[in-house]
């Protein structure tokens, strides 16, 4: 089977499990105790006022009929309408995405820079103690909250020492006419790093945890191989037998990590962006669930779960090219 039709194959697998993320959130979000509309114009509106907010977002219809009117319009690329900002719920994510976007992106560059060197150093010196202080910062790391990280660097660095902002992000691509103190691209740079840093080390954690334990028992596994034993008998450099050999078959476990976690990321990056104060994906979706806004719900769960497909068909698809010996679902 070639990628196209492999891939064409693992999408078309993937849209029942779409459609069972948006129905489960429909009715799910639909239960949700209290009112919109009162949330919209307060404890005691006056009837013509929540009539015509009912039927302006179709609140006086059926949920069955609601939820077939919504499925369509997600086929079509309309994920309806916000009913707290009163703008179209594609338009928010498409505004508010990239920022988690690059707070997601960042965390997981830091991640794999430093966990998968921490795990084959720890790997090649197993038991020693630049092993041991590895495996260490791997069990602090996936032991603490990424909030809690956030809360401490915000104390330490923001506050003690003002290294950094403790809010806001700035966006590399912005104007140099939209950001303060900026006046030239160099300095929009400059300030996007110093702002990203502190929430890219509190939502990097965790995964550069769990990267530098799999990278380091992956590779374990890898040096204990009979290949390896054989390399070493040719009297192959043991550099050379870590960098050809070993590596790249330990991998594939870092693979899947890698790609399910920037999917699972985002569920970090709603507590990161709240810490933080950083108007992304996060920060959209805790809005509207305090505010019952039943579309945007919807939506942003809905970009979740395909960031979350999308994920695993990737993670799929890049196994082929780093092991031979799978193929594209042939017998």
């Amino acid at each position: 089977m070639s990628l196209l039709r492999y891939s064409a194959w693992r999408v078309t697998q993937a849209l029942p499990v779409l459609v069972g993320i948006i129905a489960i959130t429909f009715f799910l979000a639909n239960q949700i105790p209290g009112d919109p509309v009162e949330i919209m114009l307060g404890p005691t509106p006056a009837q013509e006022q929540v009539e015509a907010i009912q039927a302006k977002y179709g609140l006086d219809r059926p949920a069955h009929e609601r939820f077939i009117t919504y499925l369509t319009g997600v086929a079509t690329g309309d994920l309806g309408t916000s009913i707290y900002y009163d703008r179209p719920v594609l338009e928010m994510i498409i505004l508010r995405l990239p920022v988690t976007l690059v707070l997601m992106l960042s965390a997981f560059a830091f991640a794999i820079i430093t966990a998968i060197p921490l795990g084959v150093i720890s790997a090649k010196r197993r038991n020693e103690p630049a092993d041991h202080v590895s495996r260490i910062v791997s069990l602090i790391g996936v032991s603490t909250p990424s909030f809690w990280i956030g809360l401490v660097l915000i104390i330490v660095f923001a506050f003690h020492l003002g290294w950094f902002p403790a809010r806001g992000l700035v966006l590399p691509w912005a104007d140099p006419a939209d950001v303060r103190g900026a006046a030239t691209r160099f300095e929009v740079l400059r300030q996007a790093a110093h702002h990203l840093f502190l929430p890219m080390i509190a939502l990097g954690t965790l995964q550069m945890a769990q990267i530098t334990r799999i990278e380091r028992s992956s590779m374990v596994d890898s040096l204990q191989g009979e290949y390896v034993k054989l390399a070493r008998a040719y009297g192959v450099p043991e550099s050379t037998i870590v960098r050809k050999h070993a590596f790249q078959v330990a991998q594939l476990p870092v693979i899947t990590i890698v790609g399910l976690g920037l999917s699972t990321a985002l569920g970090g990056a709603v507590l990161t962006e709240t810490v933080f104060e950083i108007q992304g994906m996060g920060r959209l979706i805790i809005t509207a669930i305090n505010n019952q806004d039943y579309e945007l719900i919807m939506g942003t769960t809905f970009m979740f779960g395909v960031a979350y497909v999308v994920g695993v068909i990737i993670t799929d698809i890049a196994y082929a090219y780093l092991d031979p010996r799978v193929t594209y679902g042939d017998e």
